[in-house]
């Protein structure tokens, strides 16, 4: 990849410093000019963890170990909201806007929507970003200039859908029937060059297949034994695909070839659409999700995790191999980034934690707090849990003491759960986030304005989910996620700065030239950008 150098000529950085007259520059002495990317492409790998671009010394060497060494590498960079999830963290990264923002603030309530249904059939429910406020870098981008084009693709619906928000664009995700499929909000049916990638079946190539570790065994310190992982069952390599199409395109999911797939219809996409062949800068937004569901059915400490970082690297490398034959390497800028981290299995977690993890659930307090509504003579839909997360319908309380006094006793009993850090009554929590982080991520959660009375923040690696191995907390171990930019109009380096996912957005505006159209949360990471502006 051709290098440019911003360094200024000697004669003239001494003019600029005497405040002589500067110079004009000879032919010789001519500064760069800025390039602007024809191609943007942001990669987003769903629960991959900081640590793993430096876990496995030597043996990453494809595509991330390359964007590492030739990138802006970002190394304290965080989802600097509380519920880590998948849904609110894709929707900060080309938003540059918190949860509270966007309006995605849970899984939960994200992008299912049976207004609108898949096209050409297809399992699962409708999609869109009806729940979505705001816009993104893909709106900023065709702002300023209406012939730029947008690809965005995932395995699953939130993971194609959310980084660009409410942009109407090519987009599409997986169905376990082995195609990728879109829904009636963005089209009626399926262009030309996605009906011809699905009817080449090509889940079929991986069906029967085994997954088998990539390296020699010795390479590999973690045990092969662990019971608790895939619920007890599947946990010992190798793992084989089924020779039945239609199971296969949903076995797929829980191994690497996932990833090989969605990489295989981007590239076709790419193609297809001639992005980044224009004079004006094209999008692609890539989810890879094979890492998240393999993490959660194995955890972040199993062989087969470590397996699957060796070859998303690999998968990664394949990718921009391919993308630089297809298309001017120098015209394309890269961003890898993740939609948060994981926990590791709480039952097998080191033995240094202390309290111990938990798997946790309050719902057994609910019939304590409704006994207390029936007792005051108030509607015992008025208080709601959801989760971690205590609602109330204010207008329903007469008086507020009422209302302070069942959410107190509900605080009460939740801290004395085993496995909860901590209760907190939100409003109080927004109003002291200066030295608290938990404080700050809840508060960049939801909006001060929400019915939200409680918080519940768990003791660390402690879950709420039923998933082997989860993530969804304002710890470190989910928060705390690789940011990389490499390529066109990107400067060299590692940084140890505290950053946030929602720098993203602003720092690709920055290099475009394009205007944000609302107020962001993100700033510019100008130590990113060759040619700050």
């Amino acid at each position: 990849m051709m290098r440019l150098t911003l360094a200024a000529p000697a004669a003239l950085a001494l003019a600029c410093l005497s405040g002589s007259a500067r110079p004009t520059p000879t032919a010789a002495q001519a500064l760069p000019k800025a390039i602007t990317p024809s191609l943007v492409v942001l990669i987003t790998i769903d629960q991959f963890r900081a640590d793993y671009l430096d876990r496995y010394p030597g043996q990453l060497t494809g595509g991330l170990a390359r964007l590492a060494r030739i990138g802006a590498r970002f190394d304290n960079a965080h989802h600097d909201h509380a519920i880590t999830e998948t849904a609110p963290g894709h929707a900060t990264l080309l938003s540059g806007r918190f949860p509270r923002s966007t309006g995605i603030m849970l899984n939960r309530v994200g992008v299912e929507d049976k207004a609108f249904p898949l096209v050409a059939g297809g399992y699962g429910t409708g999609a869109s970003p009806a729940r979505f406020v705001g816009t993104t870098l893909a709106d900023w981008m065709k702002s300023a200039n209406s012939k730029t084009k947008t690809l965005s693709v995932s395995m699953k619906d939130r993971g194609a859908i959310l980084p660009i928000g409410r942009s109407k664009s090519d987009v599409y995700w997986y169905s376990i029937d082995g195609r990728f499929l879109t829904s009636t909000y963005y089209r009626k049916d399926l262009p030309a060059w996605v009906r011809e990638f699905n009817e080449r079946v090509p889940v079929k190539a991986y069906a029967g297949r085994t997954w088998s570790l990539l390296l020699a065994d010795s390479a590999y310190h973690e045990p092969d034994s662990v019971s608790v992982e895939m619920g007890g069952r599947n946990f010992v390599f190798p793992h084989k695909l089924t020779d039945d199409l239609i199971d296969a395109g949903s076995e797929i999911r829980i191994t690497p070839y996932m990833d090989d797939l969605t990489v295989e219809f981007a590239l076709h996409g790419v193609n297809a659409m001639e992005l980044g062949k224009g004079p004006h800068t094209d999008l692609l937004a890539m989810s890879l999700s094979a890492t998240d569901v393999i993490g959660h059915n194995y955890g972040p400490d199993s062989r087969e995790m470590h397996d699957q970082v060796l070859r998303v690297d690999r998968t990664i490398g394949l990718f921009l191999d391919s993308l630089y034959k297809l298309r001017d390497s120098t015209k394309i800028t890269i961003v890898v980034t993740a939609d948060h981290g994981v926990g590791s299995i709480p039952e097998i977690a080191p033995a240094s934690i202390q309290p111990r993890p938990l798997r946790v659930s309050l719902y057994d307090l609910m019939p304590a707090t409704v006994a207390r509504l029936q007792a005051k003579k108030l509607d015992t839909f008025a208080i709601d849990l959801d989760v971690q997360i205590l609602l109330a319908n204010r207008a329903a309380f007469r008086k507020q003491t009422d209302l302070d006094m069942i959410v107190n006793a509900f605080a009460d009993d939740a801290r004395k759960v085993p496995g909860v850090a901590r209760v907190d009554r939100f409003a109080t929590l927004v109003a002291d986030t200066l030295g608290d982080d938990i404080a700050r991520r809840w508060a960049h959660q939801f909006p001060a304005t929400s019915a939200i009375e409680l918080v519940v923040t768990l003791t660390p690696l402690s879950t709420w989910g039923g998933n082997v191995a989860s993530h969804g907390s304002p710890r470190e171990y989910d928060s705390h996620v690789p940011l990389i930019f490499a390529g066109a109009g990107i400067k060299p380096g590692t940084h140890s700065q505290f950053v946030r996912t929602v720098d993203l957005a602003p720092t690709l505006a920055e290099l475009l030239g394009v205007k944000p159209a609302e107020r962001l949360d993100g700033v510019p990471l100008k130590d990113a950008l060759r040619w700050p502006r």
